[in-house]
């Protein structure tokens, strides 16, 4: 199951945890993924997205209608 989100594109980012005696290890920053379905009238179904908590904010704010066209412009299967 990748960590990416379908609307924004986020993905994970790697960077490095640093201890108090300033040891430095590898982590990884992985977005806040969830798997939600909308109800898309254009379609006449629910399509289920795996999206971050910022992409819901973008949903939200756009509209379902507009993030699937925009996802059907860049090829994306929905």
């Amino acid at each position: 199951m990748s960590q990416h989100c379908q609307v924004t594109g986020a993905a994970p980012r790697f960077g490095k945890t640093v201890s108090h005696s300033h040891r430095r290890t590898s982590r990884r920053f992985a977005p806040n993924i969830q798997t939600k379905r909308f109800r898309v009238p254009s379609l006449g179904r629910t399509v289920r997205l795996r999206v971050s908590a910022r992409g819901l904010r973008v949903i939200d704010r756009r509209g379902i209608e507009a993030v699937i066209a925009d996802m059907r412009s860049r090829g994306e299967k929905i």
